[in-house]
């Protein structure tokens, strides 16, 4: 993928501010200072000349400093450069917060990297080269004289669970960094997936027990649970030993769907691959390109620097290092609790830290207020880097995020039953690799439940989505969003759906850039899905954003859906701007009815309620949806440049709007400044548009 190269344009044609945003800090000198440092002594006084050596213990100290007396002007923990290896999470509860007046601050050392790890170093003296002849045999010629092995149970790691026979991304196996870069898993193939050539039996779908008459699709049969069957190219599953296990990781239905099943048989006459469970949809073409698979963790696939295997059974790791063991830093992460977890605190400031190599989330912050994580730095963590649960007006900015395995921050807080907002907010933070393990529904930013902000960051390089968003009255506006769908179907860069009592989100003066890959299904910037409503996307601008695949999608695409705004937005190159998929009066009626919704609508929120019908007034009478309704997305005073297509479905795009092929006006077309000139065209056609604020869109920071 060349994201670099045009995100590099993104960025330029943006024209992002570079304003420094100003760093946090004590207005006045706090009550207390602890100083820590590595090597340390947790016996001493904490001072700068002699600092303690842990972070629990320097927690322990400003705890009963707050104990013993109050802090007037809080209280602040220096951490000095170095590595922190963190063998347990840090937990801070009530009683390690502070006050608006005191807060309790965790702050690098002027110019100095603290880093908290949850990796273990590995000796280089520990790897052995492989003796057993059998084993040997089974590797490519290159790889027998690389590969060395390490007892994992003879270094006191614990024993690992072996993977069950189907489960989701990532594998159940520890985590392996060589000089702070994540080594890959021995796969095949090495790049990419491998195509089924040819289904031979979907076999059942999970939790249905019903498959599909080959000879009548549409006639089921009750089935015991078995995995399906498909004909594989080439001959490299035959070296596989399936006794020893061996796990698939593909997209084995849909494109946006991926998880991991383990074979139960190869027949390498037929080349045959039986899979031991039931899939959760069948092995089917559900989507128009190929079906994707590759085997993950396997033995016989170590042939490439870079690459390990773990076999869970004997606790032995096999590497094939990508470059000399000695002087190498080798660490291994399998611990799958949180680096730091804050509960039920308020004030405490995370500033300058950089949170590394870990099995789980990095930082968990739960029924917590005010906190704030400023100018630190998460990579390399197997799941997220920050999960916010519940609490209100906590604030994560200026970070830095890449290289997650399941994704980057999720912020849910606010009461939907009353809709009252939490104030969280993500701003001028810098995500991209966040999806690393799992290759769908690992967004770098999800916004739950009421009231939550996301402004002036950067998202990109990804195969999915960008943003995922459910509940009510979010702020998703100023950021840039590019590369991303790059390896998916049926998906786009943020999606919201499934729930119409989620509404009052607003989209606004964001950029789009270089989003989806055609697949054959259909791609989009935004995709409000499954009858999806109440939404505005306001002052956007799209570049080259989104397919129609089959027909139907859009750069802007509603499945089902009705009463989403698309207003004073810029359209550019997009194969078609504006898409949907209407519902007709028996499908709107069944989906009302069925129990999923009755459930959402109803139960877990009342939207029939005066708190949803005052600030929702369209949701009078919707549970009792009227043959012949008028439903309806509005698109207002958009401009399209250079667009495929307008629109598909059910837009009313009866409201002025300038449709060219041509220039409009914009300052510099070829180098993608896409600002309008005074003069410009558009100004006479459409004199109620709005020139979006492109140079305010992304970072406030250099990066």
């Amino acid at each position: 993928m060349n994201g670099k190269k045009v995100f590099a344009a993104t960025v330029m044609m943006a024209g992002m501010a570079l304003q420094g945003l100003a760093m946090l800090r004590c207005e006045t000198q706090p009550d207390l200072t602890v100083h820590v440092r590595p090597g340390g002594d947790d016996a001493g006084p904490g001072t700068q000349a002699h600092p303690l050596g842990t972070l629990a213990k320097a927690r322990d100290m400003v705890r009963t400093a707050r104990q013993q007396r109050a802090l007037t002007t809080g209280a602040e923990i220096v951490l000095h450069g170095g590595r922190y290896v963190l063998n347990d999470t840090l937990m801070l509860s009530a009683e390690d917060g502070g006050t608006s007046a005191a807060p309790i601050r965790y702050r690098a050392a002027r110019g100095e990297q603290p880093v908290l790890a949850g990796s273990t170093a590995i000796p280089a003296s520990a790897f052995l080269p492989l003796a057993d002849p059998e084993r040997l045999a089974r590797l490519e010629a290159p790889a027998r004289e690389r590969v060395v092995a390490v007892d994992l149970k003879a270094l006191g790691f614990p024993a690992m669970p072996k993977p069950r026979d189907v489960f989701r991304m990532p594998m159940c196996v520890p985590e392996l960094f060589c000089n702070g870069r994540r080594m890959t898993l021995a796969c095949w193939p090495n790049e990419g997936f491998a195509h089924i050539a040819k289904i031979l039996d979907m076999g059942t779908q999970r939790g249905t027990g019903s498959v599909s008459d080959s000879a009548d699709p549409k006639k089921k049969r009750t089935q015991e649970n078995r995995g399906g069957c498909f004909v594989y190219e080439g001959d490299r599953p035959a070296r596989w030993r399936v006794e020893e296990g061996v796990w698939l990781h593909g997209f084995w239905c849909f494109d946006w769907y991926d998880d991991v099943i383990r074979i139960g048989a190869i027949d390498a006459e037929k080349k045959e691959i039986r899979l031991q469970a039931a899939h959760e949809y069948g092995v089917r073409q559900g989507n128009p390109s190929p079906r994707r698979w590759r085997a993950v963790n396997v033995f016989d696939e170590l042939d490439a620097p870079g690459e390990y295997m773990v076999d869970l059974q004997a606790g032995r790791l096999y590497f094939y290092p990508p470059e000399p063991l000695a002087g190498s830093r080798i660490t291994l992460a399998f611990r799958g609790e949180p680096l730091v977890r804050m509960r039920d605190l308020s004030h405490v400031i995370f500033e300058g830290l950089t949170f590394e190599e870990t099995q789980g989330d990095a930082l968990r912050v739960t029924g917590c207020s005010h906190v704030v994580v400023s100018r630190c730095v998460f990579r390399n963590h197997r799941m997220r880097a920050i999960v916010v649960e519940g609490g209100v007006k906590n604030r994560i900015a200026s970070c830095d995020i890449h290289d997650t395995g399941v994704g980057g921050v999720i912020l849910d807080g606010g009461d939907r039953k009353t809709l009252s907002p939490a104030g969280h907010v993500l701003e001028d933070t810098h995500i991209w690799r966040y999806s690393q393990h799992l290759q769908t529904y690992a967004s770098a930013l999800t916004l739950k439940g009421v009231g939550n902000v996301a402004r002036h960051n950067l998202l990109h390089d990804a195969p999915h989505m960008a943003v995922a968003i459910s509940g009510n009255d979010h702020l998703f506006e100023y950021n840039v969003v590019s590369n991303v769908v790059m390896a998916s179907d049926d998906a786009g860069a943020l999606y919201k759906g499934r729930n119409p009592s989620c509404r009052g989100n607003v989209i606004r003066y964001n950029l789009w850039s270089e989003i989806g890959s055609p697949r054959g299904h259909g791609t989009a910037a935004i995709y409000f899905d499954d009858g999806d409503g109440g939404d505005t996307v306001y002052g956007n601008l799209f570049y080259r954003c989104g397919d129609p695949g089959k027909g139907s999608f859009g750069t802007v695409f509603s499945h089902g859906g009705h009463g989403n705004v698309a207003e004073n937005n810029v359209f550019i190159e997009c194969k078609r701007a504006l898409g949907s998929s209407p519902w007709n009066d028996k499908r709107w009626k069944q989906f009302i009815d069925a129990p999923l919704w009755q459930e959402r609508l109803l139960r877990e929120v009342d939207i029939t309620s005066g708190t949803y019908t005052g600030r929702y007034p369209e949701l009078i009478g919707f549970m009792d949806p009227q043959p012949g309704a008028l439903r309806e997305n509005i698109a207002i005073r958009n401009l399209f440049v250079a667009c495929d297509g307008i629109t598909k479905g059910n837009w009313n795009t009866n409201a002025v709007y300038v449709a060219t092929a041509e220039d409009p006006g914009f300052v510099n077309y070829a180098k993608r400044d896409f600002r309008l000139k005074r003069n410009a065209a558009v100004w006479k056609r459409m004199p109620e548009f709005k020139p979006l604020p492109l140079e305010k869109m992304g970072l406030r920071r250099k990066r």
